[in-house]
């Protein structure tokens, strides 16, 4: 697929250079500030270019944060495509989380870039949106063949079954989030660190015996309205949450909230000082209602399993309704370091509270010995990242209660569990 963007009709290999140096500046713009933070001022300066040579590469900055991003995409594509090659389901899994480590120890080395965050992409308009989006759907079709049996064929399965689409996002998210944690590890315990990845992907958190059957849990106290029945702070980040996961930071503007809520931009900043203060807050919601998910699990009776199902079921029920998701962790790359920090720092301990109800459950016998800090850090993603698959889950002919178990499986039982 070719985006729309500009083509020179038989480019030299200098011009093909100076393009490739202007998109790995892109790239890091992209990953360090958000699409907001893209401007060809910034890259100029990144490349020793000015303004007007950018231009000759790429007329608006959309074409060049298109441009970036499915190179993005084709080098995953290109992961998924390698690790594809592998005799077998789980070998593949394993040789795409080797080649997502590998990139991570030449970028350590000053060898490499980072790809460029994805989430960016909901942020550009149609049609380079939809197209990017197109790109992304079909690599992760790519990676569901992973889970076919027999010889490696994306080509064989124009429709993945929905396990597998599964299996592909939470391994596409998990992958991906690595890098928000692995700073953590000296590159001499790479090996072992995708030891217990794939240990995780492959079997699952759950013991031999465990089942998943959440029980209801009351996440939300009932929504208060403001003065003159006018919507209230809470409605405010309801309907922001729900633009920046949709259209992305840049894209959920004041104007579209305050549209949404059919009120004034003079009442949105009523509540609120401005975009970062909202992401912000946002944020601080999202981590409120997990830690509420999170508390309320660890006073039920039952085993540690049990009580984490408990967690992870209400959380899921929340991402697959839609009406009032968790914000995406991804917008957290458009905010100013300082509040990045921040954020950073709440889903950090967000994880190690799931790390610390996984070690319990692994002191019972319900939860297989899994590493904990690694398994709560995609358990943490995999939850966030439902929001991704809602859409998906919402045409598959199912409940939302049997499409919050089939995807809840991955992690549960593991994308092999028949190997378990």
């Amino acid at each position: 697929m070719t985006l729309d963007t500009p083509q020179i009709a038989d480019p030299s290999d200098r011009w093909r250079a100076k393009r490739e140096r202007i998109l790995d500046a892109a790239d890091e713009l992209i990953s360090s500030r958000g699409l907001k933070g893209l401007t060809f001022g910034a890259v100029g300066e990144a490349v020793g270019l000015n303004t007007t040579s950018i231009t000759y590469y790429f007329k608006r900055k959309e074409q060049l944060a298109a441009a970036a991003l499915d190179r993005a995409v084709q080098r995953l594509d290109d992961m998924a495509e390698a690790a594809g090659r592998a005799p077998d389901p789980r070998a593949r899994v394993a040789a795409f989380i080797d080649l997502r480590l590998e990139r991570e120890r030449r970028v350590r080395a000053g060898e490499d870039r980072h790809i460029a965050i994805l989430s960016e992409i909901r942020a550009l308009d149609d049609p380079l949106r939809q197209q990017l989006i197109d790109r992304y759907k079909a690599m992760r079709a790519r990676a569901a063949a992973f889970f076919a049996p027999g010889p490696f064929d994306p080509a064989a399965l124009p429709e993945a079954p929905p396990r597998a689409v599964a299996c592909a996002q939470v391994l596409l998210d998990v992958t991906h989030w690595m890098r928000a944690w692995l700073h953590h590890y000296p590159t001499e315990d790479f090996e072992r660190v995708r030891e217990r990845m794939v240990e995780l992907l492959a079997d699952g958190l759950a013991a031999p015996g465990g089942a998943w059957a959440p029980r209801p849990l009351v996440i939300d106290p009932p929504e208060q309205s403001g003065p003159s029945g006018e919507p209230g702070p809470e409605a405010f980040l309801r309907a922001a949450t729900v633009l920046v996961n949709v259209r992305g930071y840049r894209g959920a503007s004041v104007e579209r909230i305050a549209a949404q809520l059919n009120v004034s931009k003079g009442s949105f900043y009523h509540h609120l000082e401005g975009k970062d203060d909202l992401v912000m807050n946002c944020f601080a919601r999202s981590y409120e209602r997990v830690a509420r998910a999170q508390t309320l699990a660890m006073e039920r009776p039952g085993d540690g399993w049990r009580r984490l199902a408990d967690c992870v079921g209400a959380l899921l029920a929340q991402q697959f309704a839609a009406e009032f998701p968790l914000l995406r962790i991804t917008a957290l790359h458009a905010l100013p370091i300082d509040l990045r920090v921040q954020a950073l720092r709440g889903a950090d301990r967000m994880a190690r509270r799931y790390a610390g109800m996984i070690s319990d459950g692994i002191a019972d016998g319900s939860i297989r010995p899994v590493d904990p800090m690694i398994a709560s850090q995609c358990l943490a993603v995999m939850i966030n990242g439902a929001w991704d698959v809602h859409a998906w889950a919402q045409a598959l002919p199912m409940s939302r209660a049997e499409a919050i178990a089939l995807y809840a499986s991955v992690l549960a039982f593991g994308m092999f569990p028949q190997q378990g």
